[in-house]
């Protein structure tokens, strides 16, 4: 027998509550937790020589338990005729106290002020889904007109946000005190997948209306109140309470090891995002030492965007590493202040440890794992806003190497950097250890040459190190100028000309200006904000030969097709802003076939088309390989070892076998561009390109 409502419109319906009691009879029905559930929190704002008012009684014993340890003015209400001749009859002899009456909580017969205390178990809750809330609101202001000055209402609810929503912004129009308690999850459902946390809303009432509002937060029923600004920043700590419920219900089964669950956990006194909690679990095959139940990992400050720790495939192998059946990956976030980490574990420690595995011993140890116990530092130099992205931060971080770099992050895309360059930084040392420890994949060497050129921007005696390259794609695009000939004698005086398509923060067009021979680039940016932020603070300076269109991609492609436009590198490093489709880079319409047939045609005969290629969705990522196929004859590739991104270097040439391969003289080739850029000059000073072009095209494969 069902007797949950079918719709929610029913919850505040007579005639489905007439139902629902005739059908339950005179078992008791305790939404949202029992007496002794509640006890310590009604104590605290309800007195027993309060005269108070039980809106929505229901059948529940909560009002038969608060008389029993004293409560005495005990006024029972409820929609219901069924519920209340029910709960009279079976109090008629032990508790002849104690009222229960048909009343309709929305049009009460109560005199004004009568009331010390208005008592809601569920029924804001019901009452909120219908007309919109309108009865609920008619409700709240019945409950303000009986309520006397220095009366509380006291609800117990879930908390939804629109039911919380208005009841908070009601009450706080008209000058009350608004206090929100969580009370954690119900223990005593009848269903047990239930799992959202139990809410206590305390409204008092002044004799005169509080020309600021009231906001405060407590944890369980006596932890300090945090006060809130606003509105907003109390739903806000609402909604990560109830989404870590749900999280922690979700686990006590535990999950999948490629489910990587998350939460967010916010700031109470500010409501500010302050920490991201991601899950990873470990395979079901894997072989972990019986100890090995749950750790906490905590990610540096300015790492959380490292493939290791924000990739699917980067966090399953920390978590294979760290070899533990669970595996919290804890990111920090930016504009919050963390002291140190003993700190942050204090911080954490009450809220993680309710995040452990099933079956987890009690009073297990669990440690707290990091990077050398350090927290990282990020420093956000500017914030700003940019009408096609959103919010964007640019900000300082130091790298493991010990270099400072400086970043472009959009904020409605944290896990990815739009740009970064490496600063010049005086005061940074590095340990030999430390140089040991250079990845492959970002290959950032120690120190920057002293001859290698570098750009001023705000921040002191910090500049833009512009003969390095922080991406590794930008580094195998460099790279592949070796199929072009780049250096070599019979093209020692003839220019190379390059349209790039996406400018970041403009690191890779200015290396193509600064270290190629002869190199004209044009960049085409769709973003105006973006082409500020690269001159404001990645020292990004154009010239005669190095130009910006602002535009779309697209629409100056055709337009130089037509124009009879050609260029011996095309060079696509362009973004998707949507999310959804699982190639992040570029957009699909870059890739569809008549518009590379476009890209085609511009070429040189030695020309090169390149494309960064970011895809996580293997069969789209396959059908995009074979548009790129079905125009260019020979494709090679190389995948950028431990991120997700794959360059594709396109000729319509094809090998002198006549299939398409990859040449037998790259590697003298890539000698030959090495020494050419080495020998490039920029301004005054002889160049030094930290690149390795040997290496970059050893792992070259054909697509």
């Amino acid at each position: 027998m069902s007797l949950l409502p079918r719709t929610a419109e029913e919850f505040s319906s007579a005639e489905y509550w007439e139902r629902f009691f005739k059908k339950r009879g005179e078992k008791a029905f305790e939404w949202y937790g029992d007496y002794n559930k509640l006890c310590g929190v009604l104590h605290k704002y309800i007195k027993p020589r309060d005269k108070v008012l039980v809106v929505g009684c229901g059948n529940s014993e909560l009002s038969e338990q608060l008389f029993d340890v004293g409560y005495r003015n005990l006024t029972n209400i409820d929609i219901s005729e069924t519920v209340i001749n029910n709960m009279n009859q079976k109090n008629a002899k032990q508790r002849p106290d104690l009222t229960f009456q048909t009343v309709d909580a929305t049009q009460t017969p109560y005199e004004d002020g009568s009331f010390q205390a208005a008592l809601d178990k569920g029924t804001l809750d019901a009452m909120a889904s219908q007309e919109e809330g309108a009865l609920a609101e008619r409700m709240l202001t019945e409950v303000g007109r009986v309520l006397g000055v220095g009366g509380r209402y006291v609800c117990v609810t879930l908390a939804q946000e629109s039911v919380i929503k208005m009841a908070v912004e009601h009450f706080a129009q008209v000058g009350w005190a608004v206090r929100l308690h969580c009370l954690g999850d119900p223990e005593s459902q009848e269903d047990s997948s239930f799992a959202l946390p139990v809410f206590v809303l305390v409204c008092t009432k002044f004799r005169q209306p509080m020309p600021m509002p009231i906001l405060e937060m407590c944890q369980g029923e006596d932890g300090a109140p945090v006060r809130l600004r606003v509105v907003s920043d109390l739903l806000s700590v609402v909604r990560e309470r109830q989404a870590y419920a749900m999280l922690r219900q979700r686990l006590r089964t535990g999950t999948d090891a490629t489910s990587s669950p998350s939460l967010t956990l916010c700031h109470a006194p500010t409501g500010q995002p302050r920490y991201t909690l991601i899950v990873q679990d470990c395979s079901p095959g894997a072989k972990v030492p019986r100890a090995n139940h749950f750790a906490i990992f905590i990610v540096p400050q300015g790492r959380e965007s490292d493939w290791l720790y924000g990739s699917v495939e980067g966090r399953g192998q920390l978590a294979a590493s760290a070899n533990f059946r669970r595996l919290i990956v804890v990111a920090m976030h930016r504009d919050q202040e963390y002291t140190d980490m003993q700190a942050v574990q204090s911080e954490l420690s009450s809220m993680v440890m309710e995040l452990a595995p099933p079956g987890m011993p009690a009073n297990q140890q669990i440690p707290f794992l990091s990077v050398g116990g350090e927290l990282g530092w990020r420093e956000v130099v500017t914030r700003g806003t940019s009408e096609l992205s959103g919010q964007y931060s640019v900000e300082d971080v130091r790298g493991e190497d010990g270099h400072l770099y400086r970043r472009l992050v959009f904020l409605g895309n944290e896990g990815v950097v739009q740009s970064e360059s490496r600063l010049t930084d005086p005061s940074a040392t590095v340990s030999s250890s430390q140089k040991k420890k250079k990845s492959r994949r970002k290959a950032k060497p120690s120190a920057s040459p002293p001859n290698s050129t570098s750009s001023l921007i705000p921040g002191g005696a910090h500049a833009v190190d512009k003969g390095f390259l922080c991406c590794a794609h930008h580094r195998v695009m460099v790279a592949g100028l070796a199929l072009l000939g780049v250096g070599s004698e019979h093209l020692k005086d003839d220019p190379v000309t390059v349209l790039l398509v996406g400018l970041g923060g403009g690191g890779l067009p200015q290396f193509l200006r600064d270290f190629v021979p002869g190199a004209r680039v044009e960049v085409v940016e769709l973003d105006p904000a973006v082409l500020e932020v690269a001159q404001g603070w990645f020292g990004f300076t154009p010239d005669d030969r190095l130009t910006v269109t602002l535009g779309d991609g697209l629409e100056r492609i055709n337009d130089l097709e037509r124009g009879g436009n050609q260029y011996d590198v095309i060079m696509f490093d362009v973004d998707s802003k949507d999310a959804s489709l699982g190639m992040s880079c570029p957009p699909p319409a870059f890739v569809e076939t008549s518009f590379l047939q476009k890209v085609g045609k511009m070429l040189t005969p030695r020309g090169m088309f390149m494309l960064n290629l970011v895809c996580r969705d293997s069969a789209l990522k396959k059908s995009v390989l074979i548009g790129v196929r079905a125009v260019f004859p020979r494709v090679l590739s190389r995948v950028i070892d431990g991120e997700v991104n794959e360059v594709l270097l396109c000729s319509r040439q094809v090998g002198e076998t006549g299939e398409a391969s990859v040449p037998p003289t790259l590697l003298k080739a890539g000698k030959t561009l090495q020494g050419a850029l080495c020998l490039n000059t920029s301004g005054a000073a002889t160049c030094r390109p930290q690149i390795d072009i040997a290496e970059l095209l050893e792992d070259l494969k054909v697509a």
